[in-house]
Protein backbone atom coordinates (compact mmCIF):
# COMPACT_ATOMS: atom_id res chain seq x y z
CA UNK A 1 0.00 0.00 0.00
CA UNK A 2 3.06 2.12 1.13
CA UNK A 3 4.27 1.84 -2.71
CA UNK A 4 1.58 2.38 -4.16
CA UNK A 5 0.38 5.67 -2.73
CA UNK A 6 4.06 6.87 -3.66
CA UNK A 7 4.24 5.88 -7.25
CA UNK A 8 0.64 7.37 -7.69
CA UNK A 9 1.23 10.15 -10.50
CA UNK A 10 -2.37 11.68 -9.23
CA UNK A 11 -1.27 11.98 -5.80
CA UNK A 12 2.07 13.24 -6.62
CA UNK A 13 0.93 16.70 -7.27
CA UNK A 14 -1.11 16.40 -4.43
CA UNK A 15 1.61 16.12 -2.25
CA UNK A 16 3.60 18.42 -4.10
CA UNK A 17 0.98 20.99 -3.34
CA UNK A 18 0.46 20.17 0.25
CA UNK A 19 3.95 20.15 0.76
CA UNK A 20 6.65 22.53 0.27
CA UNK A 21 9.10 20.26 0.90
CA UNK A 22 7.82 17.07 0.04
CA UNK A 23 9.98 13.40 -0.18
CA UNK A 24 9.02 10.22 -0.74
CA UNK A 25 9.23 9.58 3.14
CA UNK A 26 6.18 11.54 3.90
CA UNK A 27 3.74 9.07 2.42
CA UNK A 28 2.79 6.27 5.22
CA UNK A 29 -0.06 4.80 2.93
CA UNK A 30 -2.96 5.40 2.95
CA UNK A 31 -5.31 4.81 6.74
CA UNK A 32 -8.11 3.43 4.40
CA UNK A 33 -6.16 0.74 3.13
CA UNK A 34 -6.07 -1.42 6.34
CA UNK A 35 -4.25 -4.64 7.17
CA UNK A 36 -5.36 -5.41 10.35
CA UNK A 37 -7.20 -3.71 13.11
CA UNK A 38 -4.99 -3.60 16.03
CA UNK A 39 -3.55 -0.54 17.76
CA UNK A 40 -0.06 0.39 16.72
CA UNK A 41 2.80 0.07 19.48
CA UNK A 42 3.80 3.55 18.47
CA UNK A 43 1.35 5.20 19.83
CA UNK A 44 0.84 2.85 23.01
CA UNK A 45 -0.50 -0.03 22.03
CA UNK A 46 -4.00 -1.52 23.36
CA UNK A 47 -3.15 -0.36 27.00
CA UNK A 48 -2.19 3.25 25.75
CA UNK A 49 -5.17 3.61 23.98
CA UNK A 50 -7.08 2.27 26.65
CA UNK A 51 -5.35 4.61 29.11
CA UNK A 52 -6.49 7.31 26.45
CA UNK A 53 -9.82 6.94 26.51
CA UNK A 54 -10.14 6.43 29.93
CA UNK A 55 -8.74 10.19 29.93
CA UNK A 56 -11.26 11.01 27.52
CA UNK A 57 -14.23 9.68 29.83
CA UNK A 58 -12.96 11.71 32.67
CA UNK A 59 -13.50 14.58 30.58
CA UNK A 60 -17.27 13.29 29.57
CA UNK A 61 -15.28 12.62 25.94
CA UNK A 62 -16.36 9.72 23.29
CA UNK A 63 -13.66 7.78 21.47
CA UNK A 64 -15.04 7.30 17.59
CA UNK A 65 -12.21 4.90 15.36
CA UNK A 66 -13.09 5.06 12.12
CA UNK A 67 -14.12 1.34 10.11
CA UNK A 68 -13.81 0.98 6.86
CA UNK A 69 -16.21 -2.21 5.63
CA UNK A 70 -15.89 -1.46 1.58
CA UNK A 71 -11.93 -2.61 1.18
CA UNK A 72 -8.56 -3.99 3.10
CA UNK A 73 -5.19 -3.85 2.47
CA UNK A 74 -4.27 -5.78 -0.90
CA UNK A 75 -1.83 -7.65 1.40
CA UNK A 76 -4.57 -8.51 3.76
CA UNK A 77 -4.35 -12.08 5.19
CA UNK A 78 -7.80 -12.95 4.05
CA UNK A 79 -6.68 -13.12 0.87
CA UNK A 80 -4.72 -16.32 1.55
CA UNK A 81 -7.82 -17.68 2.65
CA UNK A 82 -9.97 -19.83 0.20
CA UNK A 83 -13.25 -18.00 0.65
CA UNK A 84 -15.71 -15.79 -1.03
CA UNK A 85 -14.85 -12.99 1.15
CA UNK A 86 -14.00 -10.50 -1.70
CA UNK A 87 -14.83 -9.91 -5.18
CA UNK A 88 -13.32 -12.04 -7.80
CA UNK A 89 -12.53 -11.83 -11.21
CA UNK A 90 -11.05 -13.93 -13.77
CA UNK A 91 -7.52 -13.84 -16.07
CA UNK A 92 -9.23 -12.16 -18.75
CA UNK A 93 -10.51 -8.95 -16.05
CA UNK A 94 -6.89 -8.82 -15.08
CA UNK A 95 -5.32 -8.62 -18.67
CA UNK A 96 -8.07 -6.72 -19.78
CA UNK A 97 -8.30 -3.92 -16.66
CA UNK A 98 -4.61 -4.45 -14.39
CA UNK A 99 -5.49 -1.36 -12.36
CA UNK A 100 -9.03 -2.60 -11.54
CA UNK A 101 -7.81 -6.39 -10.50
CA UNK A 102 -4.91 -8.05 -8.90
CA UNK A 103 -3.79 -11.84 -8.32
CA UNK A 104 -2.65 -13.46 -5.39
CA UNK A 105 -1.10 -16.71 -6.16
CA UNK A 106 -3.94 -18.34 -8.91
CA UNK A 107 -6.59 -16.01 -7.55
CA UNK A 108 -7.82 -12.86 -9.26
CA UNK A 109 -9.07 -10.11 -6.99
CA UNK A 110 -11.32 -6.94 -7.83
CA UNK A 111 -9.78 -3.74 -5.77
CA UNK A 112 -12.04 -1.48 -3.53
CA UNK A 113 -14.18 1.12 -5.41
CA UNK A 114 -16.89 3.19 -5.57
CA UNK A 115 -18.74 2.99 -8.75
CA UNK A 116 -18.35 7.05 -9.37
CA UNK A 117 -14.71 6.58 -9.66
CA UNK A 118 -11.81 4.50 -10.48
CA UNK A 119 -10.59 1.69 -7.80
CA UNK A 120 -8.69 2.26 -4.87
CA UNK A 121 -5.59 0.44 -6.15
CA UNK A 122 -3.80 -0.51 -2.59
CA UNK A 123 -6.81 -2.64 -1.67
CA UNK A 124 -8.88 -5.44 -2.22
CA UNK A 125 -13.16 -5.46 -2.44
CA UNK A 126 -15.17 -7.11 0.66
CA UNK A 127 -17.90 -8.77 -1.34
CA UNK A 128 -20.79 -7.62 1.03
CA UNK A 129 -23.24 -9.97 -0.16
CA UNK A 130 -21.11 -13.04 1.52
CA UNK A 131 -21.83 -14.26 4.99
CA UNK A 132 -18.41 -14.93 5.54
CA UNK A 133 -17.52 -11.60 5.54
CA UNK A 134 -20.75 -10.12 7.01
CA UNK A 135 -19.68 -12.73 9.76
CA UNK A 136 -15.82 -11.06 9.67
CA UNK A 137 -17.50 -7.69 9.91
CA UNK A 138 -19.35 -8.33 12.89
CA UNK A 139 -16.53 -9.91 14.51
CA UNK A 140 -14.10 -7.10 13.57
CA UNK A 141 -16.75 -4.88 14.97
CA UNK A 142 -17.00 -6.71 18.39
CA UNK A 143 -13.50 -5.68 18.58
CA UNK A 144 -13.82 -2.69 17.82
CA UNK A 145 -16.48 -2.09 20.33
CA UNK A 146 -14.43 -3.27 22.90
CA UNK A 147 -12.24 -0.21 22.90
CA UNK A 148 -13.93 2.47 22.07
CA UNK A 149 -17.57 4.25 22.39
CA UNK A 150 -18.40 4.63 18.02
CA UNK A 151 -17.31 4.31 14.37
CA UNK A 152 -17.32 6.51 11.23
CA UNK A 153 -18.30 3.74 9.01
CA UNK A 154 -16.44 4.57 5.78
CA UNK A 155 -18.45 4.85 2.63
CA UNK A 156 -21.15 3.04 4.38
CA UNK A 157 -23.48 3.28 1.44
CA UNK A 158 -21.32 0.98 -1.01
CA UNK A 159 -22.49 -1.76 1.42
CA UNK A 160 -26.28 -1.79 0.44
CA UNK A 161 -27.58 -4.31 -1.24
CA UNK A 162 -29.06 -2.27 -4.35
CA UNK A 163 -25.30 -0.06 -4.48
CA UNK A 164 -23.19 -3.17 -4.38
CA UNK A 165 -25.44 -5.03 -7.10
CA UNK A 166 -25.40 -2.03 -9.58
CA UNK A 167 -21.30 -1.77 -8.70
CA UNK A 168 -20.76 -5.40 -9.34
CA UNK A 169 -23.54 -7.04 -11.35
CA UNK A 170 -23.24 -10.23 -12.01
CA UNK A 171 -19.76 -10.84 -10.56
CA UNK A 172 -21.87 -10.90 -6.89
CA UNK A 173 -24.94 -12.87 -7.84
CA UNK A 174 -27.83 -12.42 -6.26
CA UNK A 175 -28.88 -9.72 -3.54
CA UNK A 176 -29.50 -11.60 -0.08
CA UNK A 177 -32.38 -11.10 1.65
CA UNK A 178 -31.15 -9.11 4.36
CA UNK A 179 -29.79 -5.87 4.14
CA UNK A 180 -25.51 -5.87 5.22
CA UNK A 181 -25.39 -3.58 8.12
CA UNK A 182 -28.77 -5.69 9.32
CA UNK A 183 -26.93 -7.99 9.95
CA UNK A 184 -23.54 -6.05 11.55
CA UNK A 185 -24.84 -4.01 13.15
CA UNK A 186 -27.68 -5.86 15.89
CA UNK A 187 -25.14 -8.19 17.55
CA UNK A 188 -22.65 -5.01 18.19
CA UNK A 189 -25.46 -3.44 19.96
CA UNK A 190 -26.52 -5.98 21.68
CA UNK A 191 -24.08 -6.42 23.60
CA UNK A 192 -22.73 -2.17 23.59
CA UNK A 193 -26.47 -0.86 23.65
CA UNK A 194 -24.63 2.43 24.11
CA UNK A 195 -21.91 2.00 21.21
CA UNK A 196 -22.47 4.52 18.02
CA UNK A 197 -22.51 3.61 14.12
CA UNK A 198 -21.83 7.00 12.10
CA UNK A 199 -22.37 6.44 8.30
CA UNK A 200 -20.50 8.61 5.69
CA UNK A 201 -23.21 8.27 3.34
CA UNK A 202 -23.99 10.41 0.01
CA UNK A 203 -26.38 10.21 -2.88
CA UNK A 204 -29.68 10.67 -0.72
CA UNK A 205 -29.22 7.74 1.07
CA UNK A 206 -29.11 9.19 4.47
CA UNK A 207 -32.40 8.03 5.65
CA UNK A 208 -32.16 4.34 4.10
CA UNK A 209 -29.03 3.98 6.22
CA UNK A 210 -30.78 5.33 9.17
CA UNK A 211 -33.71 2.69 9.32
CA UNK A 212 -30.72 -0.07 8.94
CA UNK A 213 -29.29 1.07 12.52
CA UNK A 214 -26.67 4.19 11.77
CA UNK A 215 -27.58 7.01 14.87
CA UNK A 216 -26.35 9.11 12.57
CA UNK A 217 -25.11 10.21 9.13
CA UNK A 218 -23.26 12.48 7.17
CA UNK A 219 -25.47 15.78 5.96
CA UNK A 220 -23.65 16.07 2.80
CA UNK A 221 -27.14 18.10 1.27
CA UNK A 222 -26.60 21.02 3.56
CA UNK A 223 -22.65 20.96 2.79
CA UNK A 224 -23.67 21.78 -0.79
CA UNK A 225 -26.23 24.31 0.02
CA UNK A 226 -23.97 26.26 2.31
CA UNK A 227 -21.03 25.89 -0.34
CA UNK A 228 -22.72 26.42 -3.50
CA UNK A 229 -26.76 27.53 -3.08
CA UNK A 230 -28.32 30.36 -1.19
CA UNK A 231 -29.98 30.63 2.32
CA UNK A 232 -33.35 29.76 1.21
CA UNK A 233 -32.34 26.30 0.15
CA UNK A 234 -30.58 25.72 3.34
CA UNK A 235 -33.48 26.67 5.19
CA UNK A 236 -35.63 24.72 2.97
CA UNK A 237 -33.34 21.14 3.98
CA UNK A 238 -33.48 22.11 7.44
CA UNK A 239 -37.45 22.04 7.24
CA UNK A 240 -36.99 18.28 7.29
CA UNK A 241 -38.94 15.76 9.92
CA UNK A 242 -37.64 16.33 13.30
CA UNK A 243 -36.40 12.17 13.52
CA UNK A 244 -34.29 12.94 10.43
CA UNK A 245 -32.87 15.96 11.42
CA UNK A 246 -31.85 14.29 14.57
CA UNK A 247 -29.85 11.93 13.21
CA UNK A 248 -27.72 14.03 10.51
CA UNK A 249 -23.98 14.80 11.12
CA UNK A 250 -23.35 18.42 10.02
CA UNK A 251 -20.04 19.28 8.98
CA UNK A 252 -18.32 22.33 6.43
CA UNK A 253 -15.03 20.56 6.59
CA UNK A 254 -13.55 17.14 6.42
CA UNK A 255 -10.75 15.27 5.32
CA UNK A 256 -12.11 14.26 1.58
CA UNK A 257 -13.15 18.41 1.11
CA UNK A 258 -11.13 21.31 0.23
CA UNK A 259 -10.30 23.73 3.66
CA UNK A 260 -13.75 25.40 4.34
CA UNK A 261 -11.69 29.16 4.01
CA UNK A 262 -10.66 28.02 1.12
CA UNK A 263 -14.61 26.86 -0.08
CA UNK A 264 -16.35 29.69 1.59
CA UNK A 265 -13.98 32.15 2.00
CA UNK A 266 -12.91 33.57 5.76
CA UNK A 267 -16.57 35.10 6.74
CA UNK A 268 -18.85 32.72 4.40
CA UNK A 269 -17.29 30.15 6.46
CA UNK A 270 -17.64 31.59 9.83
CA UNK A 271 -21.28 32.01 8.90
CA UNK A 272 -21.48 28.25 8.00
CA UNK A 273 -20.20 27.73 10.69
CA UNK A 274 -22.46 29.27 12.86
CA UNK A 275 -25.13 27.03 10.94
CA UNK A 276 -24.02 24.29 11.10
CA UNK A 277 -22.78 23.73 14.90
CA UNK A 278 -25.98 25.06 15.90
CA UNK A 279 -28.45 22.72 14.50
CA UNK A 280 -29.81 19.78 15.31
CA UNK A 281 -27.81 16.35 15.25
CA UNK A 282 -24.18 15.78 15.58
CA UNK A 283 -21.76 18.08 14.66
CA UNK A 284 -18.35 17.32 12.74
CA UNK A 285 -15.51 19.91 13.32
CA UNK A 286 -12.14 18.85 11.34
CA UNK A 287 -8.39 18.83 12.55
CA UNK A 288 -7.44 22.70 11.37
CA UNK A 289 -10.93 24.37 10.82
CA UNK A 290 -11.02 26.09 13.63
CA UNK A 291 -7.45 27.86 13.12
CA UNK A 292 -8.20 28.43 10.11
CA UNK A 293 -5.76 26.34 7.92
CA UNK A 294 -6.49 26.37 3.93
CA UNK A 295 -4.08 23.67 2.67
CA UNK A 296 -5.69 20.56 1.87
CA UNK A 297 -3.67 17.29 3.08
CA UNK A 298 -3.66 13.99 1.75
CA UNK A 299 -4.13 11.43 4.29
CA UNK A 300 -1.56 9.38 2.69
CA UNK A 301 1.25 12.07 4.33
CA UNK A 302 2.59 11.65 7.18
CA UNK A 303 3.13 15.42 8.28
CA UNK A 304 0.59 18.40 7.59
CA UNK A 305 2.34 21.36 6.12
CA UNK A 306 3.59 24.64 8.24
CA UNK A 307 0.61 27.06 8.40
CA UNK A 308 0.31 30.45 10.03
CA UNK A 309 -2.95 30.41 12.46
CA UNK A 310 -5.82 32.76 11.56
CA UNK A 311 -6.05 34.27 15.07
CA UNK A 312 -9.51 36.05 14.05
CA UNK A 313 -11.01 32.62 12.84
CA UNK A 314 -9.39 31.25 16.67
CA UNK A 315 -11.34 33.77 18.22
CA UNK A 316 -14.50 33.49 16.63
CA UNK A 317 -14.76 29.62 17.13
CA UNK A 318 -13.46 30.53 21.10
CA UNK A 319 -16.82 32.39 21.32
CA UNK A 320 -18.97 30.02 19.09
CA UNK A 321 -18.30 27.10 21.16
CA UNK A 322 -19.02 29.07 23.98
CA UNK A 323 -22.68 30.35 22.90
CA UNK A 324 -24.02 27.11 21.50
CA UNK A 325 -27.11 25.22 23.44
CA UNK A 326 -25.51 23.49 26.20
CA UNK A 327 -26.49 21.08 28.62
CA UNK A 328 -29.48 23.21 29.82
CA UNK A 329 -30.91 22.75 26.57
CA UNK A 330 -30.32 18.86 26.92
CA UNK A 331 -33.59 16.93 25.19
CA UNK A 332 -34.60 20.79 24.19
CA UNK A 333 -37.37 21.40 21.64
CA UNK A 334 -36.03 23.04 18.56
CA UNK A 335 -38.14 25.01 15.37
CA UNK A 336 -37.50 27.57 12.78
CA UNK A 337 -38.69 31.12 13.25
CA UNK A 338 -39.77 33.10 10.31
CA UNK A 339 -38.31 36.17 8.77
CA UNK A 340 -40.88 38.72 7.38
CA UNK A 341 -40.09 41.76 5.45
CA UNK A 342 -39.71 45.14 6.99
CA UNK A 343 -41.32 46.54 3.71
CA UNK A 344 -43.16 45.62 1.04
CA UNK A 345 -40.04 46.36 -0.65
CA UNK A 346 -37.12 44.56 0.97
CA UNK A 347 -36.21 41.37 0.12
CA UNK A 348 -33.16 40.92 2.53
CA UNK A 349 -35.35 38.96 4.50
CA UNK A 350 -34.74 36.11 2.39
CA UNK A 351 -31.34 35.59 3.17
CA UNK A 352 -32.22 34.99 7.06
CA UNK A 353 -31.65 31.72 8.38
CA UNK A 354 -33.54 31.80 12.07
CA UNK A 355 -34.35 29.23 14.09
CA UNK A 356 -34.34 28.60 18.03
CA UNK A 357 -33.59 25.91 20.77
CA UNK A 358 -35.85 25.82 23.59
CA UNK A 359 -36.88 24.60 27.43
CA UNK A 360 -38.69 25.42 30.20
CA UNK A 361 -37.51 28.94 30.74
CA UNK A 362 -34.18 28.62 28.75
CA UNK A 363 -34.11 29.70 25.47
CA UNK A 364 -31.54 30.26 22.56
CA UNK A 365 -31.82 32.10 19.33
CA UNK A 366 -29.44 31.78 16.48
CA UNK A 367 -30.05 34.49 13.56
CA UNK A 368 -27.58 34.31 10.30
CA UNK A 369 -27.31 36.33 7.82
CA UNK A 370 -25.88 34.49 4.90
CA UNK A 371 -25.43 36.64 1.62
CA UNK A 372 -23.16 38.67 0.67
CA UNK A 373 -25.29 41.56 1.11
CA UNK A 374 -26.30 43.79 4.20
CA UNK A 375 -30.26 42.01 5.49
CA UNK A 376 -33.03 43.05 8.12
CA UNK A 377 -36.03 41.45 8.76
CA UNK A 378 -38.88 40.75 11.80
CA UNK A 379 -38.07 37.30 12.77
CA UNK A 380 -41.27 35.91 14.66
CA UNK A 381 -40.59 33.06 17.56
CA UNK A 382 -43.25 30.60 17.83
CA UNK A 383 -44.02 28.69 21.42
CA UNK A 384 -43.67 32.23 23.32
CA UNK A 385 -46.34 34.34 25.34
CA UNK A 386 -44.42 37.66 24.85
CA UNK A 387 -47.11 39.37 26.97
CA UNK A 388 -46.70 42.94 28.23
CA UNK A 389 -43.09 41.91 30.18
CA UNK A 390 -40.00 43.10 29.07
CA UNK A 391 -37.29 40.65 27.62
CA UNK A 392 -33.75 40.62 27.06
CA UNK A 393 -32.02 39.28 23.88
CA UNK A 394 -28.26 38.56 25.22
CA UNK A 395 -26.10 37.89 22.20
CA UNK A 396 -23.06 35.30 22.93
CA UNK A 397 -21.41 36.55 19.92
CA UNK A 398 -20.78 40.11 20.25
CA UNK A 399 -21.65 40.70 23.86
CA UNK A 400 -24.32 43.14 23.22
CA UNK A 401 -27.57 43.29 25.02
CA UNK A 402 -31.07 44.35 23.45
CA UNK A 403 -34.33 45.10 25.54
CA UNK A 404 -37.78 44.81 24.10
CA UNK A 405 -40.97 45.08 25.57
CA UNK A 406 -43.32 42.03 25.10
CA UNK A 407 -46.16 44.21 23.00
CA UNK A 408 -44.08 45.42 20.46
CA UNK A 409 -42.26 42.11 19.93
CA UNK A 410 -45.99 40.30 19.57
CA UNK A 411 -46.72 42.57 17.46
CA UNK A 412 -43.84 43.00 14.86
CA UNK A 413 -41.56 40.34 15.96
CA UNK A 414 -37.73 40.81 16.66
CA UNK A 415 -35.90 43.59 14.32
CA UNK A 416 -32.86 42.05 13.47
CA UNK A 417 -30.51 43.91 10.68
CA UNK A 418 -26.39 41.92 9.75
CA UNK A 419 -24.31 42.87 8.24
CA UNK A 420 -23.05 40.18 5.18
CA UNK A 421 -21.74 36.69 6.37
CA UNK A 422 -22.73 37.84 10.66
CA UNK A 423 -25.19 36.21 12.53
CA UNK A 424 -26.78 36.79 16.58
CA UNK A 425 -26.97 33.65 18.83
CA UNK A 426 -28.77 35.13 21.80
CA UNK A 427 -29.62 33.94 25.23
CA UNK A 428 -33.54 35.19 25.70
CA UNK A 429 -34.75 35.97 28.89
CA UNK A 430 -37.52 38.11 30.65
CA UNK A 431 -36.21 40.31 32.58
CA UNK A 432 -39.67 41.15 34.41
Amino acid sequence: GKDIARNDEGLQKEYQKALRYFNTDDVIGSPYSIYYYHINSQIGGSEGLESFRKDLAEREISLILDYVPNHVAIDHLWTLEKSDVFVKGTIEDLMQKPFEYFSVGDDVYANGRDPNFPPWTDTVQINAFSQDAREKARNTLLNIAEQCDGVRCDMAMLMTNKIFKKTWGEKVGNEPETEFWEQVIPPIKEKFPNFKFIAEVYWDMEWELMQQGFDYCYDKKLYERLANENAERVKEHIQADWEYQKKLLRFIENHDEPRAVSVFGEEASKAAAMIVLTLPGARLIYEGQMRGYEIKVPVQLRRNPTEDDNLDIIEFYEKLLQALPGDELTNANWSLCKALPINGDDRSYKNLVAYQWWKDTKRRMIVVNYSLRPSKAHIQIENIDYGSSKWQFNDLISEQNYSYFGDNLSKNGLYVELAPWKGHIFDVKKIY
